[in-house]
């Protein structure tokens, strides 16, 4: 058996290299190392209180920004050649862009950057230029681009609008009982497609004010292209795509009074979620789709509507040296819950955690509007957002971190929030035992199939690492009166557990981080004989995968087709990631947890940092990467002051908050 086979080379290798047999303890480089790390964090500790890190996605994202830009003929020439750097720094050397660095040609981040570094003026004859055409025709050419970008394409003319789907404004005045609606997709797919409806109804013209197109990244002349969309799989999917082709040959016959009064109705669903200058959903595709609707739907350019979404977008670019990119949004809330676990671990400056959490407490929502209470109307509020402000959206996984920090730190201080905490979050809960990111049953899984869907992303089902979180934090907060809803997301975590031991993880690459947070929240739910069978399965299998080095790393290809697991090369929060999980299971004299324990001693530098340039965490599995830049220096440092506490201490984790 491979993994056997793997945990048997593993163990000879740690029995010829006494070196990792030799546990650190609590040795002075181990103190040293959290006490770099520690006081590292605490300066990057914002004045009020709270942490904020980059948030880097592929060059999509920047792409889009010049996209945008010349779509509504706003240009900005030096940030926009700012933003050209930086995204010739990321092409690979085959000539395409990558989801993640490391990854494979993908065509439509290809494509998006190509043409917005046409826009910003590289000529297509250009080394760089050639090399990317190349690479794009090799691979069928900008028509086999996903939906997202065909639209894109679409609106900038270099397509013909049946490339894309037939999305009209009516699609918001369908009723509940319709098999879509928009109540059954996630919050991303909402906030993204209502202003899309606009987009895709109105069918503008982009400014382009440069007048520059991409007919050369074409194996024909795109009015020639006849497959844009692949075959439907299923029944339901021939269903659906006989409805896009039906609805797009008789939509001359829909009333323009029925139109008008669909496109305002989009228009107020937007403008009632557009967050101030935060951005409507606090994610960039959005925001830039609602911008662009404003410009089509003729609001002025000194308008505060328009102004705010303006503001909202540009409020993502980060400005380096030499070089601008755009991120897909901000994760204060997660960077300051997440500091302050590791932080609390290490024992670090409590007056500091009261700011940070105070910080925290004021954020938390009550009383305002949010599309979770389509699902829960008599529910009471009591959730975090994951940026500064995303009133409407609510995060389960955040709020559940927040409040965890809470009673970890001063429970008697912040009752009220916890308690608000915990009752939303248990009034959350799926029928089958699990939680979603950001709603409850979110489980129309025939929505997959339609032909917008291509991304795979469209619901926000129950995961079992946003279920993780939740059975920690109710652990804590009273296991007596959320008895019901903790053994049924128990249950439901056992049933996620892969067959190698492992969990999958949503929000995070992928087995390894899906197995240390279902590991945490086991631990805490205290012990049981099925609960002990699942963990001993999932320690065996992080043995297994333990790179010979004594680090964990794990690729993003573990979420392609047929992947259980994908290895990559150790990386410093994946490493954090395992120990926790074997320190939660109770491991801490294991060989695997010292090994581990040395290589981010051995990794970390005298500034109190580890260095990871990959980008290990899904926005949308196959589809959108993520690196958090904060991940490598809270992650480590939590695993290490875990582990000293552990040795000081000589008890569980466990046994020490009970």
């Amino acid at each position: 058996m491979r993994v056997a086979a793997r945990s048997e080379t593993l163990a000879g290798e740690r029995a010829r290299s006494p070196r990792r047999a030799a546990a650190p303890s609590a040795s002075e480089s181990l103190s040293r190392a959290v006490d770099r790390a520690c006081a590292r964090l605490l300066k990057e500790q914002q004045k009020d209180g709270h942490w904020i890190y980059p948030l880097e996605a592929d060059v999509t994202i920047p792409a889009e920004y010049i996209l945008m830009n010349h779509f509504i003929g706003e240009v900005d020439p030096d940030t926009e050649q700012r933003i050209a750097r930086y995204l010739r720094t990321r092409q690979q050397e085959d000539g395409g862009w990558p989801l993640f660095s490391g990854g494979d040609f993908n065509m439509s981040a290809s494509v998006k950057a190509y043409y917005a570094l046409r826009l910003a003026g590289d000529l297509p004859d250009a080394p760089h230029m050639l090399r990317a055409k190349v690479r794009i025709l090799a691979h069928g050419g900008a028509a086999r681009s996903n939906v997202f970008t065909r639209i894109t394409l679409a609106l900038f003319a270099q397509l013909p609008w049946r490339a894309t789907p037939f999305i009209p404004a009516e699609a918001i005045l369908l009723p509940r009982w319709f098999p879509f609606h928009l109540r059954k997709v996630s919050y991303w797919s909402r906030t993204v497609m209502v202003p899309l409806f606009v987009l895709c109804t109105l069918k503008p013209r982009a400014a382009n004010p440069r007048g520059v197109g991409i007919p050369e990244l074409f194996t024909v002349p795109a009015e020639q292209e006849r497959h844009y969309f692949l075959p439907p799989k299923t029944i339901v999917g021939w269903c659906f795509t006989l409805v896009d082709r039906l609805g797009r040959r008789l939509e001359w016959l829909l009333p323009g009074r029925l139109r008008r009064h669909a496109l305002r109705r989009c228009e107020q669903w937007f403008l009632e979620r557009m967050n101030d200058e935060h951005g409507i959903g606090g994610i960039f595709p959005a925001m830039v789709n609602v911008l662009e609707s404003l410009v089509v739907l003729g609001y002025p350019a000194d308008d505060p509507a328009r102004q705010r979404a303006r503001q909202a977008v540009d409020s993502l670019l980060v400005r380096e040296d030499s070089s601008i990119w755009c991120q897909p949004c901000v994760s204060p809330v997660w960077d300051t819950c997440l500091a302050v676990q590791g932080a609390l671990e290490a024992d670090a400056a409590p007056e500091r955690m009261t700011v940070a959490l105070d910080w925290l407490q004021a954020r938390q929502l009550s009383i305002e509007p949010g599309d979770w209470r389509a699902s829960r109307p008599q529910l009471a509020g009591g959730g975090w957002a994951f940026q500064y402000r995303n009133d409407h959206y609510p995060d389960l996984d955040d709020t559940a971190m927040v409040a965890w920090a809470m009673c970890l730190h001063d429970p008697a201080r912040y009752r009220r929030a916890i308690d608000r905490a915990a009752a939303w979050l248990a009034g959350m809960q799926s029928a089958n035992g699990g939680f979603g990111s950001f709603d409850a049953d979110n489980c129309c899984y025939y929505l997959n199939a339609i032909p917008f869907a291509d991304h795979g992303a469209l619901l926000d089902p129950p995961t079992a690492d946003v279920t993780a979180r939740v059975v920690a934090f109710l652990a804590l907060a009273g296991r007596g009166r959320y008895r019901e809803p903790l053994q049924r997301a128990i249950d439901y975590l056992l049933r996620e557990q892969e067959p190698s031991g492992a969990w999958y993880g949503r929000w995070g690459t992928n087995y390894v981080y899906g197995t240390w947070s279902v590991l945490s929240a086991l631990e805490l739910a205290g012990p049981e004989p099925r609960i002990t069978a699942a963990v001993q399965a999932a320690v065996r299998w992080l043995y297994a995968v333990q790179q010979l080095d004594g680090g964990w790393g794990e690729s993003n290809r573990s979420y392609y087709p047929g992947m259980e697991y994908c290895a990559h090369p150790s990386t410093p929060h994946q490493t954090a990631w395992a120990l926790l999980a074997l320190l939660a299971a109770g491991q801490k004299d294991s060989p695997a947890v010292q090994a581990g324990i040395a290589w981010l001693l051995a990794r970390q530098n005298e500034q109190g940092l580890w260095q990871d340039p990959s980008f290990t965490a899904p926005g949308f599995p196959r589809v959108f990467y993520l690196k958090y830049h904060g991940y490598c220096r809270y992650f480590p440092l939590w695993a290490l002051a875990r582990y000293r506490r552990l040795l000081s201490s000589g008890t569980t984790v466990s046994q020490e908050q009970g």
